[in-house]
Protein backbone atom coordinates (compact mmCIF):
# COMPACT_ATOMS: atom_id res chain seq x y z
CA UNK A 1 0.00 0.00 0.00
CA UNK A 2 1.38 3.85 -0.48
CA UNK A 3 -0.51 5.98 0.86
CA UNK A 4 -1.43 9.70 -0.44
CA UNK A 5 0.88 12.25 1.14
CA UNK A 6 -2.31 13.40 3.23
CA UNK A 7 -2.75 10.13 4.51
CA UNK A 8 0.82 9.22 5.69
CA UNK A 9 0.63 12.45 7.57
CA UNK A 10 -2.17 10.40 9.57
CA UNK A 11 -0.73 7.25 9.85
CA UNK A 12 2.10 8.97 11.77
CA UNK A 13 -0.26 10.55 14.06
CA UNK A 14 -1.57 7.34 15.26
CA UNK A 15 1.95 5.55 15.58
CA UNK A 16 2.67 8.96 17.80
CA UNK A 17 -0.45 8.44 19.37
CA UNK A 18 0.56 4.70 19.99
CA UNK A 19 3.96 4.98 20.89
CA UNK A 20 2.56 7.47 23.60
CA UNK A 21 0.16 5.47 24.91
CA UNK A 22 2.70 2.55 25.68
CA UNK A 23 5.00 4.66 27.47
CA UNK A 24 1.97 5.64 29.30
CA UNK A 25 1.02 2.47 29.88
CA UNK A 26 -2.56 3.39 28.53
CA UNK A 27 -4.76 0.93 26.31
CA UNK A 28 -6.89 3.33 24.06
CA UNK A 29 -8.74 2.86 20.17
CA UNK A 30 -6.92 5.21 17.75
CA UNK A 31 -8.85 5.16 14.77
CA UNK A 32 -7.10 6.63 11.33
CA UNK A 33 -8.51 7.18 7.56
CA UNK A 34 -6.00 6.12 5.03
CA UNK A 35 -6.98 7.33 1.64
CA UNK A 36 -5.70 7.77 -1.76
CA UNK A 37 -3.62 5.69 -3.32
CA UNK A 38 -0.39 7.46 -4.11
CA UNK A 39 -0.80 7.03 -7.88
CA UNK A 40 0.48 10.70 -8.55
CA UNK A 41 3.54 10.81 -6.66
CA UNK A 42 4.91 7.71 -7.31
CA UNK A 43 7.02 9.15 -10.00
CA UNK A 44 8.30 11.70 -6.51
CA UNK A 45 9.05 8.40 -4.36
CA UNK A 46 10.98 6.96 -7.40
CA UNK A 47 13.43 10.12 -7.66
CA UNK A 48 13.45 10.29 -3.78
CA UNK A 49 14.54 6.62 -3.60
CA UNK A 50 17.07 6.78 -6.00
CA UNK A 51 18.38 10.17 -4.26
CA UNK A 52 17.42 12.06 -7.49
CA UNK A 53 14.85 14.80 -5.75
CA UNK A 54 15.69 18.01 -6.69
CA UNK A 55 16.00 20.94 -3.89
CA UNK A 56 14.45 24.63 -5.81
CA UNK A 57 15.12 26.97 -3.95
CA UNK A 58 12.87 29.99 -3.04
CA UNK A 59 13.44 33.44 -3.14
CA UNK A 60 12.14 35.18 0.04
CA UNK A 61 10.35 37.54 -2.27
CA UNK A 62 8.48 34.26 -3.51
CA UNK A 63 7.68 33.48 0.31
CA UNK A 64 6.41 36.73 0.92
CA UNK A 65 4.45 36.44 -1.82
CA UNK A 66 3.16 33.65 -0.83
CA UNK A 67 2.72 34.45 2.95
CA UNK A 68 1.15 37.68 2.14
CA UNK A 69 -1.63 35.89 0.13
CA UNK A 70 -2.92 33.63 2.85
CA UNK A 71 -5.93 34.32 5.02
CA UNK A 72 -5.30 35.91 8.81
CA UNK A 73 -6.73 32.83 11.45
Amino acid sequence: IVPAPESAHAIKCAIDQAVACREAGEAKTIVFNLSGHGHFDLAAYDAYLAGNMQDVPLSEEKLQEAMASLPEV
